[in-house]
């Protein structure tokens, strides 16, 4: 069963305790492999995760998702991570800048901003420039998660200047504010949109064509199981994770 670790707190210094895959099986132990995914990856992992698990015995998939920046200054901190998928490529840098790839990352998927409203647009937020007003609730994220970026690209392409009212780490928790109606309007991706159906409405707008975020993945280097984690890798671009991940409203890159 796919377990989540949402919060996992590695402290430097401390020894990681790590047996290789064929050791694992051959001692009647299950292996977990661990993947650290950004936040809007959720839904479309968690379905490969279970495709993986049921094609691997003796293989468990526990998540983390959360903003990849976060996950990379967990990484960096030595958490226990097979597989890293980031929200864009500049955090992927971040991690192959501190020489923690395990390979050379590869594009899977694209995403694009997209305005979330709550059912009914009580605010009657109707295009880009209605997220200026004084008087909205804005919610985006913040700027190094990246669709805080890609909020940033925007603003910056546009000439718009937004005012927020909060800056969440991840694109689920400005999501999360919107469907519960703690904000009038949120910056996220389409697939989040696509994510939380009726709660939301979600509105296009032609200048999110200026910031489409690419998501890179890679397995993480001195891996516990770097050999499954590749696989892991090797399914999510295969035919059948692109399948899936289109199915979630991701692009091709």
């Amino acid at each position: 069963m796919i377990r989540h670790a949402r919060l996992i707190a590695a402290a430097a210094g401390i020894t990681l305790l790590a047996t290789g895959c064929g050791a694992a099986e051959e001692a009647g132990r299950p292996v977990t492999l661990h993947l650290f995914a950004a936040a809007s990856l959720q839904e479309p992992f968690e379905e490969l995760g279970e495709q993986f698990e049921s094609e691997h015995e003796g293989v468990d998939v526990e998540f983390n998702f959360a903003g990849s920046s976060t996950l990379v200054e967990q990484i960096r901190q030595g958490a226990p991570a097979d597989v890293f998928a980031s929200a864009n490529t500049s955090t992927m840098d971040t991690l192959v800048e501190a020489g923690l790839q395990g390979a050379d990352p590869v594009d899977f998927a694209a995403n694009t901003l997209m305005i979330a409203v709550p059912r009914g647009n009580p605010a009657d937020v109707a295009d880009l420039q209605s997220l200026t007003a004084e008087d909205l609730n804005l919610v985006v994220c913040a700027a190094e998660v990246p669709c805080g970026a890609a909020t940033e690209t925007v603003e910056e392409a546009t000439g718009l200047e937004f005012a927020p009212v909060s800056e969440e780490q991840s694109v689920t928790d400005v999501l999360n504010k919107v469907t519960s109606g703690e904000a009038d309007a949120g910056l996220v991706y389409v697939t989040d949109v696509r994510t939380a159906g009726d709660a939301v409405e979600g509105i296009e707008f032609a200048e999110a064509a200026s910031a489409v975020n690419t998501y890179p993945i890679t397995t993480v280097g001195d891996a516990a199981n770097a050999e499954l984690g590749q696989e892991f890798v090797e399914l999510v671009t295969g035919k059948t994770g692109q399948e899936i991940l289109a199915g979630h409203g991701f692009d091709a890159p």
